[in-house]
């Protein structure tokens, strides 16, 4: 199964995401984030942090993940490419994740991202795999 596409949309980058489970979708929701900022072949696994982000709904949570990756990666400089979801409920997500700080001689920021938006923004299940679309502030 695909992780994700690109959509069109006017200015900004949407993305249609997918996952066998919730916990699948959010992994590779965050994994479409940084494969769209920068090139992961060339991320290392070598920081780790822990995140715990909670929402009203599932829709508020993957927006709050997101901002929270991208708010890592803009204040200190990260570039993440390993997302270990340890538990994720409808407003509660606890995970792991794993990176490294940004160099100049060894990655290049292929888009920046600005926001993680509500614009469009939808978690639907069906058949038994969950679909989100996103749309990024760029």
């Amino acid at each position: 199964m695909i992780k994700y596409i690109l959509i069109d949309h006017t200015a900004d980058i949407g993305i249609d995401v997918f996952g066998g489970s919730l916990q699948e979708l959010f992994t590779n929701a965050a994994f479409a984030l940084f494969d769209i900022i920068t090139d992961l072949s060339k991320v290392e696994g070598t920081v780790e942090y822990k995140i715990n982000i909670s929402g009203i709904d599932k829709e508020q949570l993957l927006v709050n993940w997101l901002s929270e990756l991208l708010y890592l990666h803009d204040v200190k400089n990260l570039l993440f490419k390993d997302f270990c979801i340890t538990d994720i409920k409808d407003n509660q997500l606890n995970a792991s994740i794993r990176g490294e700080v940004f160099r100049e001689d060894k990655h290049v920021i292929k888009t920046e991202i600005k926001a993680v938006t509500h614009h469009c923004l939808s978690i639907v299940q069906e058949d038994h795999q969950w679909k989100a679309r996103v749309i990024f502030d760029i």
